[in-house]
């Protein structure tokens, strides 16, 4: 059992608490009683006397009165408790309590998260879960998003589709993240799953307008098909027309990141026969002509991406005021992928009621969303690229008192530009919206009073990520390290889980992480850090941490081994462009067998020193992967 509990805490996303002692030392299964129990129910002594008239009661062995099969009793009225536990972190807990109850939770577990697709096998956790319906599947780190893993390292779904199909054949709902996904694979999920409704795609690879065809014809029963941020590759296939004739189940479909050409007049019959329909995200092939007829037809809708919100030659001038206002519903706002600023009036009637908007496509000025944000009263998501410059962070600091989530991308992400948002626009936000749970803010320049004025308004930050742009930036005004920045948000944001750093740090920065970030599950870095003991301080001092991202840092062998005691614990440790040792990497593979140490190289790339370009260590169940390709060396414990 003891591998199976591993795959259970293996399955975790949620936060974990350092382990507990849950195992029980004894489960006694049955009462240990001195005396009978008289059929009336009162005890007996063996003393006791009484009249020939009066019977004397006979003492009733306790197991006549227990369950043949106590152990099935038990699991099924667990069964009938563990329904209602939905936190995958209350039910890890209960699995681990005791055999019965290990097994109940296997048995109600309809959901099953896996973090890393190869840290544990296919067929070890089908074998485990036996009714799942829904998978959510994690295959790459975050930094492939940015060109630091070479294409093709792996991640690919078709080894555990090839074993789901005839493991879970109630799969309903498909959750891929960074993932390897093929047209083949989609044809096969689709033919296996007859009551299939809900596929997410989320930064995958591998499969194009083919394999969506598959997915729209097949699945009868389809409810979602969300894109999002996933490369799709044009077959010149019509997926859109492949959707079955008559009324759909469809309630989201979001394919904003598909770039090739959409037949209109198929997706406005599509829309028209989908009633359910409340999620609708449009490619930038999408016009706002076209997309005022798919408003008409869909009044409906909560979330709405909006394509390219510019027009075609020839488009007619059309009313856009009133079909936004006609969609009384609408909360979520996104798209504007080509804006047209003139066309932005439109969306006035619908900013009131707006929870969250998505202008991170958009470049707009401050006088242009002023506006906007001026009516946007209740909004608690926001993001947005810095051309609206710190006056615009002010406008959006004066309105949205409710907001939860904040970030800003960089229109012009180059190292030696002057950036037009800088710590002026961090602390109007800071002051102007203290409700603030996670922010990611891209800027050229930043100081730490800022910071630590946002640690101070913004208490409940659980999320901080600071890009400075450009490599180790100092405090702009006092030229200072970073250091008491970052030590102020540890310090003062008592929830915080998630942390970004940038700019110049020195190891204090490092000590403060370890002293105060006792949350802390993720962790990136990048150009910061003096020595090793930067990077000791937070394995020594952040005992809940999982992942662990680090580029371009100064940490070599000495701090790699000073984790020893952390990695089994963590979901994985990337580090690049840093100062590792093949020697120190080999060391610790065979300190931890259990992990899977990786060296990767880009392709062609050759070995020109003793260091080592990519660390990428994961644990697993299942040891060294058996798909790596020729650039990935995995270190053996043995080797």
């Amino acid at each position: 059992m003891h591998h199976d509990l591993a795959l259970q805490q293996m399955s975790e996303d949620d936060d974990r608490s350092p382990p507990l002692d849950l195992r029980c030392a004894s489960i006694n299964k049955t009462r240990n009683c001195s005396g009978g129990i008289s059929a009336s129910g009162s005890s007996t002594s063996s003393s006791s006397s009484s009249s020939s008239s009066i019977p004397v009661p006979v003492p009733i062995p306790i197991t006549e009165y227990q369950s043949p099969y106590p152990d099935q009793v038990l699991e099924n009225v667990l069964e009938n408790v563990l329904h209602f536990l939905t936190s995958r972190r209350d039910r890890n807990a209960a699995s681990l309590v005791c055999k019965s109850w290990w097994r109940a939770e296997a048995m109600t577990r309809s959901e099953l998260f896996i973090g890393n697709c190869y840290a544990v096998s296919p067929h070890r956790a089908t074998r485990r879960f036996r009714r799942v319906r829904a998978l959510v599947l994690k295959g790459k780190p975050r930094f492939a998003d940015f060109n630091l893993m070479p294409p093709d390292w792996g991640a690919h779904f078709t080894p555990w589709l090839s074993v789901m199909a005839t493991a879970y054949p109630l799969l309903e709902k498909v959750c891929l993240k960074r993932m390897s996904v093929t047209d083949e694979d989609l044809q096969l999920l689709a033919e296996s799953f007859s009551g299939f409704k809900e596929l997410m795609l989320v930064c995958c690879e591998g499969f194009g307008t083919n394999g969506l065809a598959f997915i729209a014809s097949k699945c009868r029963q389809l409810r979602v098909l969300d894109l999002i941020e996933t490369e799709v590759t044009e077959d010149e296939v019509d997926w859109i027309s492949c959707f079955p004739e008559g009324e759909t189940c469809l309630e989201s479909l979001i394919f904003d990141c598909v770039e090739c050409a959409i037949n209109s007049e198929a997706l406005e019959k599509l829309v028209a026969r989908s009633p359910s329909l409340k999620k609708l995200r449009l490619n930038r092939n999408v016009s706002i002509g076209q997309l005022y007829r798919l408003m008409i037809k869909a009044p409906q809708l909560t979330h709405l991406g909006t394509g390219s919100f510019s027009s075609l030659e020839g488009d007619p001038e059309l009313d856009y005021v009133s079909a936004f206002a006609a969609c009384k519903s609408l909360v979520c706002l996104s798209g504007f992928r080509e804006i047209i600023p003139d066309y932005l009036p439109a969306i006035y009637p619908v900013c009131a009621n707006l929870t969250s908007l998505n202008f991170s496509y958009a470049n707009i000025t401050a006088e242009q969303l002023k506006p906007i944000i001026s009516n946007c009263y209740k909004l608690q998501i926001f993001w947005v690229l810095d051309s609206i410059c710190d006056e615009g962070l002010q406008a959006v600091a004066a309105t949205c008192k409710e907001l939860r989530e904040l970030r800003v991308f960089p229109i012009n992400a180059q190292e030696d530009v002057e950036g037009p948002v800088s710590e002026i626009g961090l602390q109007a936000i800071s002051e102007g919206c203290r409700k603030l749970q996670s922010i990611l803010y891209f800027c050229q320049r930043m100081t730490n009073a800022a910071v630590i004025a946002m640690s101070k308004n913004c208490p409940d930050l659980e999320v901080f990520r600071l890009c400075i742009m450009g490599r180790h930036r100092r405090d702009h005004v006092t030229g200072e390290p970073m250091d008491e920045g970052f030590g102020a948000i540890v310090m003062n944001c008592k929830k915080l889980t998630r942390l970004a750093v940038s700019g110049l740090l020195t190891d204090r920065a490092f000590s403060y992480i370890g002293k105060y970030g006792k949350l802390v599950r993720t962790l990136s870095v990048a150009f910061a850090g003096d020595s090793d003991t930067g990077l000791k301080y937070v394995l020594e001092g952040c005992p809940r941490l999982q992942k662990l991202e680090i580029r371009d840092s100064p940490f070599g062998d000495a701090a790699l081994q000073s984790g020893l005691h952390h990695y089994y614990n963590m979901r994985f440790l990337w580090m690049s462009s840093c100062r590792l040792t093949h020697r120190g990497c080999h060391e610790i593979a065979r300190a931890m067998p259990r992990m899977v140490v990786e060296v990767i190289r880009f392709e062609g790339e050759e070995v020109i020193d003793e260091y080592v370009e990519t660390l990428y260590m994961y644990r697993s169940l299942e040891g060294p992967r058996h798909d790596a390709p020729e650039f990935v060396t995995i270190l053996r414990a043995d080797g």
